[in-house]
């Protein structure tokens, strides 16, 4: 067996998988996990962990390099190096504040906002054509502060928006109804936080409307009750899992990974990330979720999805909490 070339060490893939870079800014819990998630899918061959803590940051890398030899990544490193984020494809913003037990994520938004006008400009200045990521809560907040204070296209810097929300949301249909995940098509939109909507109207099992489901697995109707109670508990789930362990990481480490292989396979899938909104459903100037394309290039085109005049109403509310949020620090 010849090993004289490099390349012969790896499987063969695609030359825009060998050769891309995500860079992971946040060495917490959601970083971490992201790292890790990042590293089993082998979406990227590099991937970097930075934090202004070297030591942590460089244990967390070690520990998931020493089993890299079963992933399909090349590298993972961690540092406090801004120059190791230069030329990156993917820049993911996980630093932030960390939600306690009882708080929202809105109650977090001004230490969040000092935080992103003292890095972003750095990261920007580093990878200035990577498609950049933000998942520091409250995301919404942050994904439109940072457009602010990067002067970036909103198609190169975006949210994670609610696709964990969207996730939690198909979740709770699947287990409820007996179907498959993947064979439910719902999603969450709005705020990342208290006042996301999920468009129930235009929810489907199969080709079935949700709406006119009937039966489920456990024999009770899907009513109305039944979908406020999973509504509720969509909202809910990050308060349920920070009482219980502090934090919540895992998942959305898996929907982030997801965002980055859409992009970095140039998958143009539609998920509800978080942009600056022109006129969707009437509502603009604002950052929150919408059911959008994502790319190669980043954020597309943005769809609406027919939604009744009561979705319409508590869109218009989650609307006017952000812009009322963004307001009252300045933005």
């Amino acid at each position: 067996m010849n090993l004289d070339s490099s390349d012969s060490l790896y499987p063969a893939t695609s030359a825009a998988v060998r050769r891309s870079k995500v860079t992971i800014i946040g060495a917490g819990a959601v970083g971490t996990a992201l790292a890790y998630a990042c590293t089993i899918k082998g979406y990227a061959r590099d991937i970097v962990l930075y934090d202004i803590n070297r030591e942590k940051a460089a244990a967390e890398a070690l520990d998931i390099a020493h089993g890299i030899q079963f992933t399909p990544a090349a590298s993972v490193i961690g540092t406090d190096d801004p120059e190791a984020i230069r030329d990156s494809d993917v820049v993911v913003v996980t630093a932030g504040p960390t939600q306690k037990v009882g708080q929202s994520r809105l109650e977090l938004v001004g230490e969040m906002a000092e935080l992103m006008k003292k890095i972003m400009p750095k990261f920007v200045e580093m990878a200035p054509n990577a498609i950049f990521i933000m998942v520091t809560n409250p995301v919404d907040i942050a994904t439109y502060i940072s457009l602010k204070i990067t002067g970036l296209p909103t198609h190169q810097l975006f949210g994670s928006g609610t696709v964990l929300d969207t996730s939690r949301l198909r979740y709770l249909v699947g287990k409820k109804t007996g179907v498959a995940v993947r064979n439910i098509h719902a999603y969450v939109v709005g705020e990342h936080g208290d006042s996301e909507v999920p468009l129930w109207s235009c929810a489907e099992v199969g080709n079935v409307p949700l709406t006119r489901w009937g039966v489920c697995a456990d024999g009770s109707v899907f009513d109305a009750e039944a979908r406020a109670q999973i509504a509720h508990e969509v909202m809910r789930s990050a308060y349920t899992i920070i009482e219980g362990k502090g934090n919540t990481n895992q998942a959305i480490g898996l929907s982030v990974t997801n965002i980055i292989s859409a992009v970095l396979r140039d998958e143009h899938r539609i998920l509800t990330i978080s942009t600056l909104l022109d006129n969707w459903h009437g509502i603009s100037g604002v950052c929150m979720a919408a059911p959008t394309l994502v790319g190669a290039k980043g954020a597309g085109r943005v769809f609406e999805p027919p939604i009744t005049l009561d979705e319409r109403e508590a869109l218009e509310k989650s609307a006017l909490v952000l812009s009322q949020v963004a307001k009252s620090i300045g933005f």
